[in-house]
């Protein structure tokens, strides 16, 4: 009996961000480009079945939904390495394109499209033994994956209120910016995410730049590394619903054990190791070694600095042969050590789960998600470049143009702004507040 966890892709960054998770999770389970297997160990095809399905010619291929406003991507998709894995019926696209409109993408042009995409979705939770949830990858910067992407998590949450709902959202980066509409876009998915997902993972590509380009040594990065390292991420979260291990970790979970209160659920991940081709054969992977590099704010893979704010909570997933004792006396000093850095009134922040089955290429790997209050610098930066547009009302005719409402706008912004006053409120919260309170 496994538990199952359905995938949705939404838009070019969802399904590009989606390639590269298939491919490295079908190499862990020993598939080949087509979907046969050809691994050698039981523990590959134990759990496989959390993330595909077998087929009747003894294949495996991907539960997953893939879908988009134009056919491009899609067609790039099913040309690419793991393109012969999926079913036919698992791409879903319209023709027109969501040109960077969160109200396109939202009313429009995602509505026609999406009753076709919940029929897909409920064919795969059907076929499901026990579902899980679903995870959805897609930028909130753009069109398809803000506007569509966030109806079709809300129409996936009214159908299945009781499922996990995660989300890898790839967030606007600082300084480089892809969409002149960005803060629109991303403000009004953000107020959806805030209403509708348990568990986001804040991703963003300025921060994969840097860790590609200083910690990996890449002289000219591409989305295709950045992809990677975000499956990496997304492949260590699952691992423990995937393989055996000795003490395990899925989707509820991480959610009961990292949020403290349902509106912060926006975490920031890394992984280790993460080491540059030149130096691999120089390094020796230990426990401490591991957590160290997880927690360093260079290898955070979204744009805010833990250091600058506090850990309420944490998860850290390691994988491979790792002695628990080990792991159990680095966790205590890696909280005594930077106990200033940890929210004081919740007694153990961090909570391990480890997985015998270590990831691709390494001997040991681990995984970390943190609700940290920093988080809110991403929300702030998007919050006043949005006010900044939004008070000249520029571009907002393309909104409106769709049959949105201004006040729509305002409802979100005012949203964004709880959420930031909600984590600074938190990371000034001490122990003796309440008792001051009583008084």
């Amino acid at each position: 009996m496994v538990r199952e966890i359905v995938t949705l892709q939404a838009g070019q960054c969802g399904n590009q961000v989606g390639e590269a998770f298939w491919t490295i999770v079908s190499q862990e389970h020993g598939l080949d480009a087509t979907g046969q297997y050809t691994g050698k160990e039981d523990s590959q095809l134990e759990r496989i079945s959390v993330f595909f399905r077998e087929t009747s010619s003894g294949g495996y291929t991907p539960i997953s939904i893939n879908f988009d406003l134009e056919p491009g991507v899609l067609e790039k998709l099913r040309g690419g390495a793991v393109g012969k894995m999926f079913a036919p019926s698992s791409f879903v696209h319209a023709q027109s394109g969501a040109g960077n409109n969160w109200a396109k993408g939202h009313y429009t042009e995602g509505a026609e499209l999406i009753d076709e995409v919940m029929d897909a979705v409920r064919k795969e939770a059907e076929n499901c033994e026990v579902l899980q949830g679903f995870q959805v990858c897609h930028s909130i910067g753009g069109g398809t994956g803000s506007g569509m992407g966030t109806l079709l998590i809300s129409k996936v949450r009214e159908e299945y209120p009781d499922r996990i709902m995660a989300s890898y959202s790839i967030f606007p980066s600082p300084k480089v910016s892809d969409v002149v509409v960005e803060p629109y876009n991303a403000l009004l998915s953000i107020h959806q995410l805030i209403e509708n997902v348990d568990e986001v993972s804040v991703i963003d590509n300025e921060a994969l730049y840097d860790i590609t380009f200083r910690t990996l040594k890449l002289k000219t990065p591409q989305f295709k590394d950045l992809n990677n390292l975000i499956a990496k991420c997304m492949a260590g979260t699952t691992s423990c619903l995937r393989f055996p291990g000795q003490l395990n970790s899925d989707l509820r979970k991480l959610g009961v054990n990292l949020i403290p209160f349902p509106r912060l659920h926006f975490f920031i991940v890394g992984c280790a190791p993460l080491t540059s081709a030149d130096s691999t054969q120089f390094r020796k992977i230990s426990a401490k070694d591991l957590t160290e590099q997880a927690f360093d704010a260079k290898n955070m893979m979204s744009a805010c600095d833990p250091r600058a704010g506090k850990y309420l909570t944490a998860s850290v997933i390691f994988r491979g042969n790792l002695s628990t004792k080990e792991i159990d006396e680095e966790m205590l000093a890696t909280t005594s050590r930077n106990s200033a850095f940890f929210a004081e009134w919740i007694p153990h922040n961090i909570k391990t789960s480890i997985c015998n089955t270590p990831p691709l290429g390494e001997s040991s790997g681990c995984s970390l998600i943190g609700n940290n209050t920093a988080i809110l610098e991403i929300f702030k930066r998007i919050q006043e470049q949005f006010s900044a547009m939004f008070e000249r009302k520029a571009f907002l005719h393309w909104y409106t143009g769709e049959g949105m409402d201004e006040m729509e706008f305002t409802e979100a912004e005012s949203n964004v702004i709880d959420l930031i006053a909600e984590y600074q409120q938190y990371f000034e919260a001490k122990i003796d507040d309440e008792e001051g309170a009583a008084e």
